[in-house]
This record gives structure tokens, sequence and C-alpha cells, in this order.
């Protein structure tokens, strides 16, 4: 290996590692499963949400949602920073109890 040529990564391996060449280091997990049912209704939704790094320093935030025992859909939110990210989950975490959806005994297997 002709170790004369300028290094063609950010992260080479021959670099010492630094803490803070990533952005995506979460400070604690967060994810979050609740669910909404009206039997009147015929309602059973669901609507789950993590936040986690990715391996471009990104943070990500996956939110799943959809009927209870159905696929349901997915949207990922990418984020350079984790306190964004930690924002818009606690502003979706709010919306949701206000329209209702709850944590519920069994949620605790999510």
């Amino acid at each position: 290996m002709n170790r004369s040529d300028a290094i063609d990564s950010y992260l080479s391996l021959d670099e010492p590692w630094c803490p803070s060449d990533y952005a995506a280091m979460l400070i604690q997990p967060y994810q979050l499963y609740v669910e909404r049912t009206d039997e009147a209704r015929n309602m059973a939704r669901f609507y789950a949400m993590t936040i986690e790094p990715n391996l471009f320093g990104e943070v990500c935030l996956t939110r799943r949602w959809g009927r209870i025992g159905a696929q349901g859909q997915m949207k990922v939110q990418h984020f350079a920073r984790e306190r964004d990210a930690v924002a818009a989950f606690l502003n979706l975490l709010r919306q949701k109890r206000s329209r209702g959806y709850r944590v519920t005994p069994s949620a605790a297997g999510h």
C-alpha cells in the first residue's frame, strides 16, 4: 500500500478515532410504541417511533404507523443533531397523546 497518497476517506483506519468524529452518538435510546383503539368506530391503530444513528453520522427519527396487526407505513427523517430529532420526537408524542394514543400493557414487548 502506498502511504504517501492522500487519504481518500474522512474516517481512515490509519487515523486515531475521536468521539467528536461522530455526531450521531446518542446520549440515550429513544423509542415509543402507543396504540389507539375504539371498538365503536372499529379503530385499532398503532404508532411507533425510534431515534437511532445511521452509518453516515446522522441521527434518524424512524416512524411506523398503521392498523394493529398490519405492516403499516414507515417514514425516516434525518437530522444533523440529536437535539433536533428529540424535539421532533417530543412534538409528535404530544400530537399523538392529544389524539388519544396511549401506552398499553401489550406495548411492553415492542
